[in-house]
């Protein structure tokens, strides 16, 4: 600090861009000793870049036509680059000249006082020009419709979103923007595992994928295994793994809760995590017991897409839906209306239900009622998948899974004693 303040601050900023710029025609000089072909710049002449911006941006002031001429009188000399590149090349990259431009528009910027974005700007370009290789590995590992999932991710976060009105419509209290940011949460922490079960495909065993798939859906897990199952005579390692998936369940909805609602989720908290920590316990020593065949199980589930704009448009159709039948059951059935539904709902999908009393929780639907509505509909849903996985796993694993989690739902009952 007490050499900035010593320097003029002119002459700071001449000594960032000339560092900044230093370190872009750095590693272009790098490339260019690697490299037998023509390249442009090195560590002379993306500094001198860098100074021309600079100066250009400190001589027209406030007007931005000078720093635009500079720029495309510098694009200029950079196109006379590229033409003799591709005339004694069949193939050339344009990466140094874009780079040059890159350090132009650095120069500007700390001249204009954009101290930060220069120097993200230049950070950024090294990255992206020392990751090469990584990054064209990455790009030709990743299939195109994993390209198509992350923009529709794009589309139900950061497209659609933002032009929902925030504001509550009808008796019922819609809110459109919070009924998409419910989809939007939801939909991100099935992506994330998606994303990590792509990454990790050929690595790890049935475990992982239960812990990731029960992030995912641990109702899909579940058949998935039950299914696999089948063929396998593994029925410890399978029912165990099961178990693992609704374990992770509730770490899922315990994330879900805290985001929108925190005092719902301060109730069912230490209930949840203990059932989790239970779950996942129980799961890992009962799935390590001997099996009639001891073979090593590879990963072969794999999931589906979660972000399926229909499946989005009919998760927040489902929650509008569930948050309607909550205020009608609360308002004429009372707390046995609420438990009912969600008995009801917990056999298919536990998502829009209890997503749906954390928008009614504290003001539609008092807290206790909201809590024991969600402990049910989770002790519901666990008991259909143990069901699930009885119909179609091997009699031995089915047994297995549908016993432990009948215990499961059982043991996710009993904070209802002191709600």
């Amino acid at each position: 600090m007490d050499l900035y303040r010593l320097l003029p601050p002119e002459a700071f900023k001449i000594i960032l861009v000339l560092f900044l710029s230093f370190l872009i025609g750095l590693e272009r000089e790098e490339h260019k000793a690697s490299t037998s072909a023509y390249t442009f710049g090195g560590i002379r002449t993306f500094p001198l870049i860098g100074l021309i911006g600079y100066s250009i941006a400190l001589l027209s002031g406030t007007q931005l036509l000078p720093v635009t001429l500079g720029f495309l009188v510098i694009g200029g000399f950079l196109l006379l680059s590229y033409w003799h590149k591709i005339s004694h090349a069949e193939t050339a990259g344009v990466t140094s000249e874009m780079s040059g431009l890159t350090t132009y528009l650095v120069g500007a910027l700390v001249c204009y006082d954009h101290f930060w974005i220069a120097t993200a700007l230049s950070v950024g370009s090294l990255l992206l020009l020392e990751l090469k290789e990584h990054l064209e590995t990455l790009a030709s590992r990743t299939a195109p419709q994993e390209i198509l999932t992350f923009a529709k991710f794009l589309l139900l976060t950061a497209v659609i979103l933002p032009a929902l009105p925030h504001q509550e419509f009808t008796r019922f209290h819609i809110n459109p923007f919070k009924t998409w940011l419910v989809v939007v949460a939801v939909s991100t922490v099935s992506y994330g595992s998606y994303v990590l079960q792509k990454v990790t495909k050929k690595h790890g065993g049935v475990l992982l994928a239960a812990f990731l798939g029960g992030a995912y859906s641990s109702t899909v897990t579940t058949v998935a295994m039950s299914r696999r199952a089948a063929c396998e005579e593994r029925p410890h390692l399978f029912s165990g793994c099961i178990l693992i998936a609704s374990g992770v369940m509730y770490l899922r909805l315990v994330a879900l809760l805290a985001l929108f609602s925190a005092p719902l989720g301060a109730i069912l908290a230490p209930a949840f995590l203990a059932l989790a920590a239970a779950a996942i316990a129980t799961g890992l020593v009962w799935s390590r017991r001997p099996d009639p065949v001891d073979s090593q199980v590879k990963r072969e589930f794999e999931p589906g897409n979660p972000l399926e704009l229909m499946s989005a448009f009919f998760f927040a159709a489902l929650f509008l839906g569930m948050l309607i039948a909550t205020q009608l059951a609360a308002t004429y059935l009372g707390r046995a209306g609420v438990r009912i539904l969600a008995a009801v709902m917990g056999v298919a999908d536990v998502d829009p239900f209890v997503m749906g009393m954390t928008q009614a929780a504290g003001s539609l639907t008092p807290f206790k009622v909201a809590a024991s509505g969600v402990l049910i509909a989770a002790s519901s849903n666990n008991l259909a998948k143990g069901i699930y996985a009885y119909s179609l796993a091997d009699r031995k694993t089915g047994i297995q899974s549908l016993a432990l989690l009948a215990g499961l739902s059982v043991a996710g009952l009993a904070p209802l004693l002191w709600l």
